[in-house]
């Protein structure tokens, strides 16, 4: 089990970018950024020096940046659909309506099957997928999820919201990984959310699950 949440934080100290929290860390120690070419010119390194894989003790790092990490990332699963969209979407070929078909058959699932894994009320759900409400970027990621979607889909998908996995975001990192991986197991695809303290997302759990979670709280 240990094998897999070693993977997924080698994937985040390479990835995560949002220095501004990363060189807040007690500890962290700042490269230079800024050195003198052989022409003499003063050039700028790639930011990505600055990554928490960079650091001889990412490890103490990490675990310092794991305990202050809070989900920030609450939304509601659904946004209405401004009144100029619903006059051009229905010519419109890319809209997360039209698309969502094609992305749920490549993982073998179904418009129906798909909202029962989803902690959305059926209603709002079938308004979606019906393209009468937009997702939100918490509901994209938790679908491809839990449907096991690759992640060209998934990226799909978000990009017809207009939204991308950001790289400055805890919540986007880990989930990227997680499909980039192909972590299916419903148990290790919870521990890697809960590792980086990953609420926010709806899915839709199982009782005895729910259980777990709050005896762990």
């Amino acid at each position: 089990m240990e094998n897999y949440l070693a993977a997924l934080d080698e994937y985040f100290c390479a990835r995560y970018s949002d220095y501004v929290k990363l060189s807040a860390l007690e500890g962290y120690e700042m490269p230079e950024v800024l050195y003198v070419a052989k022409d003499g010119n003063i050039v700028r390194r790639d930011p990505s020096v600055m990554r928490l894989n960079r650091q001889a003790k990412r490890e103490e790092l990490l675990a310092r940046f794991k305990k202050n990490a809070g989900d920030v990332n609450f939304t509601f699963g659904y946004a209405f659909i401004p009144f100029s969209d619903r006059i051009k979407n229905p010519l419109r070929k890319g809209t997360f309506a039209k698309l969502l078909p094609a992305a749920l058959r490549a993982c073998g699932e179904t418009a129906e099957s798909a909202g029962e894994k989803l902690d959305i009320e059926p209603r709002f759900w079938k308004k979606i997928v019906k393209g009468s409400l937009y997702p939100e970027k918490n509901l994209i990621l938790a679908l491809a999820l839990v449907c096991h979607m690759e992640i060209r889909s998934a990226i799909t998908l978000l990009t017809s919201r207009g939204f991308f996995f950001d790289a400055e975001n805890v919540r986007d990192v880990v989930v990227e990984y997680l499909l980039q991986n192909g972590v299916a197991n419903p148990e290790m695809r919870d521990r890697c959310l809960k590792e980086y303290n990953i609420t926010c997302l709806p899915i839709r759990r199982a009782p005895s699950a729910e259980k777990e979670e709050h005896e762990d709280l």
